[in-house]
């Protein structure tokens, strides 16, 4: 029976494809490591006429994009050449076991001063994706930011087609004038700052903008090919509807993480929020060009910047000799929701699920270790004296979460932490739930019904009357002059709607034991107007179990969580008027940023920390500093 099966063709093969197969395995993607320096110095820039010195990165505006494989270690040196202090965040990067690269100023790292020099070293770990790198510190990023790219490991595909191309599409805002002196003059005065001129699309306003024709961008596609877009809103302050004129989308990816594909004409991305896109050019040459737009999303009832940016798409000719003359095509252009649609907002949201796969599993947190609730939103700090002010009712703008308006230390919290000195530099008495509960929102429940019929009061004769009349706000507050017959009466008492818009102020931080497993809502409010809160995490990504409008039901709305495949990402809308929940693991040690993405939120404070303690195992504590950390 041997001698058979060795004389057996068949059985030749099969014994030699065994023997074989192990030959042809691809060992594991170790990774590399790769080095870019990041000179910060001044670069005359112009857009819409307005020519301006303004801090870069290696003169680019946008800056350089960064090009890396999951696995891979990257060092980036940055050399600060201008008077302004600087920090990089790479924004989405989970730094595990390394916290020193995370970025953001007096966090994990003080500043880098004129002149001086750090290099941020960290390796990405289980991630591949979109993401971005912005300067951290005041509103440098108005100009200090590029893309972030992790390609998958080289024998890993993409779970879905494989585009002909990929292109990222950055959006930013431009100012005339320059950014660090609109914030310093608002949080001076106190009162709102003055808006962008002008929106950007990979660094260009395009042709709806005055003196702008010129500066657009034009992305070239050949008919017949599937483009992934690679959308990310750097933006400093708005959220943004984007839409590319007879064209639909398909949405694969939020924040570095993959979706379940679904098909949509209009997308929502917040400021700190990527997505990426998969465009199928039509089959044959449409003969015409196509914008592709994107407006604001606005919610809060200050000033915002309502114009359009757009970019052009525009169509290989299959021929050099085309009978229709290129700059004679015609130009279509999209239709883009109103700038408060928050309708539209929501179900787009509502759409994204994770891929929830057995390669890329959805690992919600299903127990939960620690509750907490955060209101977020905008409030008053008084005006200093002798000083006028321009915030509501002479007051100073801020915005807090939990009424504490965060206070931007001296010392990174982090180096305090680490070398055991946080006294005098923070307080881990951050508080778990507002001290005071009131209805967050202004929306009543749905008891606006009345009841009905006549009735009557019965006094007997020379009873002395005392008669408190309260307003409500079931349909609005709203003054209501009552009349009296056959008496006057004496008014001994009234009372306005107390003064409780101004904000605490400190610097808290909640304390999570490794590994501690987290759910946090947190709830919008309507002391100064309902608003929309594009909230990031640092440090981690967390999944967006539940979210809904008015005030959380901590009875009834749990029953409503999607713990199956809910979207996970590293910043969320809080809905105007409405309340999120998310879940994560706090599985990375050091101390980690929690803050409003829309920039002037967070310069009047929407932000707090978390600190994460070390676990008991090696790979589950923090290294110490690196030698070249900068001081403060």
């Amino acid at each position: 029976m041997a001698k058979f099966l060795l004389s057996s063709p068949f059985c030749f093969l099969f014994l030699f494809s065994f023997v074989a197969l192990p030959l042809l395995t691809w060992p594991a993607y170790a990774g590399v490591t790769k080095h870019y320096t990041f000179e910060i110095k001044l670069q005359n820039v112009t857009r819409l006429c307005h020519t301006k010195s303004m801090v870069t990165v290696n003169g680019r505006f946008p800056g350089p994009r960064i090009m890396a494989r999951e696995g891979d270690r990257l060092l980036i040196k940055v050399i600060n050449h201008v008077q302004n202090n600087i920090s990089i965040h790479w924004h989405g990067i989970r730094q595990l076991q390394s916290g020193w690269a995370d970025g953001p100023a007096y966090i994990t790292q003080c500043p880098i001063q004129t002149g001086q020099s750090y290099v941020y070293n960290f390796t990405i770990v289980g991630q591949r994706g979109t993401l971005f790198w912005h300067a951290h510190i005041s509103w440098l990023r108005s100009t200090v930011y590029g893309p972030l790219i992790i390609l998958p490991k080289p024998n890993d595909s993409y779970p879905f087609v494989k585009p002909h191309k990929e292109i990222p599409i950055i959006f930013g805002e431009w100012f005339n004038v320059d950014p660090e002196a609109i914030i310093s003059q608002a949080l001076q005065t106190g009162g709102g700052p003055n808006v962008s001129d002008a929106y950007t699309l990979n660094g260009l306003p395009g042709p709806l903008y005055n003196c702008s024709s010129k500066d657009t961008f034009r992305l070239k596609v050949k008919s017949g090919k599937t483009y992934l877009l690679r959308l990310i809103n750097a933006a400093l302050n708005d959220e943004l509807f984007f839409n590319i004129a007879n064209h639909s989308v398909i949405v694969v990816e939020t924040d570095a993480i993959y979706v379940k594909p679904f098909e949509t004409n209009t997308l929502l991305i917040a400021p700190g929020q990527t997505t990426n896109v998969l465009l199928n050019t039509k089959p044959n040459f449409p003969a015409a060009d196509f914008l592709m737009t994107a407006k604001p999303y606005a919610t809060g009832q200050g000033t915002f910047d309502n114009s359009t940016v757009a970019g052009i798409l525009e169509y290989q000719s299959p021929s050099l000799h085309s009978t229709v003359p290129v700059k004679n095509l015609p130009l279509f252009k999209p239709n883009l929701p109103p700038l408060n649609d928050t309708s539209f907002a929501t179900n787009f949201t509502n759409r994204l699920k994770s891929l929830a796969s057995a390669q890329y599993p959805a690992n919600v947190p299903l127990k939960v270790d620690k509750h907490f609730f955060f209101t977020v939103g905008l409030g008053t700090n008084p005006c200093d004296q002798n000083q006028t002010c321009q915030g509501p009712n002479g007051t100073k703008f801020a915005a807090s979460v939990n009424n504490v308006s965060f206070v931007q230390p001296t010392t990174a919290l982090l180096q305090a932490h680490f070398s055991g000195q946080s006294n005098g530099v923070f307080s881990p008495s951050f508080p778990f739930s507002p001290a005071h509960w009131f209805n967050f929102t202004g929306n009543p429940p749905n008891n606006t019904m009345v009841g009905n019929g006549t009735k009557v009061v019965v006094l007997p004769f020379n009873t002395s009357v005392e008669l408190v009349m309260q307003d409500t706000s079931i349909l609005g507050v709203e003054s209501h002059p009552l009349h009296l017959h056959g008496f006057n009466f004496f008014v001994v008492g009234q009372g306005n709607p107390p003064n409780n818009t101004m904000v605490g102020n400190g610097t808290k931080v909640v304390v999570l034991h490794f590994n501690t497993s987290v759910e946090l809502v947190m709830q919008d409010t309507s002391i100064l107007g309902v608003e929309s809160h594009p909230l990031h995490l640092h440090g981690f990504n967390f999944f967006v179990v539940g979210q809904g409008f008015g005030n959380y039901d901590p009875k009834n709305d749990p029953e409503n969580f999607n713990l199956v495949d809910p979207i996970e990402r590293n910043t969320v809308g809080v809905p105007p008027g409405g309340w999120v929940a998310i879940r994560f693991l706090a599985d990375n040690p050091g101390v980690w940023f929690m803050h409003c993405h829309l920039e002037v939120h967070t310069s009047w404070g929407l932000k707090m920390a978390w600190l994460v303690l070390d676990g008991n195992l090696p790979n589950q504590k923090l290294p110490p500093p690196p030698a070249d950390l900068p001081k403060c």
